[in-house]
């Protein structure tokens, strides 16, 4: 079949046209989407908003806006797009199936970094562990325990049950239980662990500490001492408080009840 020149002109011009409004169409739209996300980090970092979660975001926007681009240039050169846009759907339900549990971890991450209940630096307990939190990413959260342990704990465990932020206030009360025996004097043991806490002077004054009877146990009288510290000042305060009350207890004469299995023999008559 014999094509002349005037049909190659024509088809020229009528896909040559169609080329040029879809190169215009793709650079045009590149631009925007590129203006858009931008515009989207700049509002997201005015709110605060994590950088890491920014990036993120601004990355599937991105990607979202360029896909709707290529779709409009194909179509403007006239392929159809609906059996591209099935092809998406279906691949991008595969694809959410697959990663159910990893698409969970990154809503969670989401939700972690937008209500912030920790921050880097904060010692929390969540999922069954405890640590520094010392970075939360999109999926996971890396901790490191006291014994200097690196954990990646996924973020879907960590929100779907209770999280406690040790360091989310700047002081802690220290919840200690002392006993002593029945036959000592109560008023004198209140004294001694009073004076302990007094000339500690990590202990705070405001709010006071509190020194009370708490139980009257099987084999001991139980005194509750919560003294209120500074956060940082925690652990040193409640081993040397521990410390001290041995040694204050003993050098008064005040006895600490220990556990004693008493053992009677009863001798049978022989028959």
């Amino acid at each position: 079949m014999d094509i002349s020149v005037e049909q190659i002109q024509e088809l020229a011009m009528t896909y040559g046209v169609k080329l040029l409004l879809a190169l215009v169409i793709f650079v045009v739209g590149k631009w925007v989407a590129r203006a858009l996300v931008g515009g989207i980090k700049k509002a997201m970092g005015r709110a605060k908003v994590d950088e890491t979660l920014i990036g993120f975001i601004g990355n599937i926007a991105y990607a979202i806006l360029m896909v709707v681009v290529v779709l409009a240039a194909l179509n403007q050169i006239g392929v159809q797009t609906t059996s591209f846009i099935a092809i998406l759907g279906a691949a991008g339900l595969a694809i959410g199936l697959a990663l159910q549990s990893s698409l969970s971890n990154f809503a969670a991450g989401v939700m972690m970094i937008i209500f912030r209940p920790f921050k880097a630096g904060d010692f929390i307990e969540a999922a069954g562990t405890a640590g520094v939190v010392e970075e939360i990413n999109i999926f996971t959260t890396q901790l490191r325990t006291g014994d200097n342990k690196t954990l990646f704990v996924p973020n879907g465990a960590i929100m779907g049950g209770t999280i406690t932020n040790v360091s989310a206030k700047p002081t802690r009360r220290i919840d200690m239980t002392f006993g002593i025996g029945y036959g000592d004097d109560i008023k004198k043991a209140k004294e001694v662990l009073a004076d302990i806490l007094a000339k500690d002077p990590r202990v705070l004054a405001d709010p006071a500490p509190l020194i009370a009877v708490a139980e009257l146990a099987d084999s001991s009288v139980n005194f509750a001492v919560r003294p209120w510290v500074n956060a940082g000042d925690y652990w040193g305060v409640f081993f040397d408080t521990h410390e001290q009350v041995k040694l204050r207890f003993d050098a008064e004469g005040i006895s600490i009840p220990f556990p004693q299995t008493d053992i009677h023999l009863i001798k049978a008559d022989a028959a």
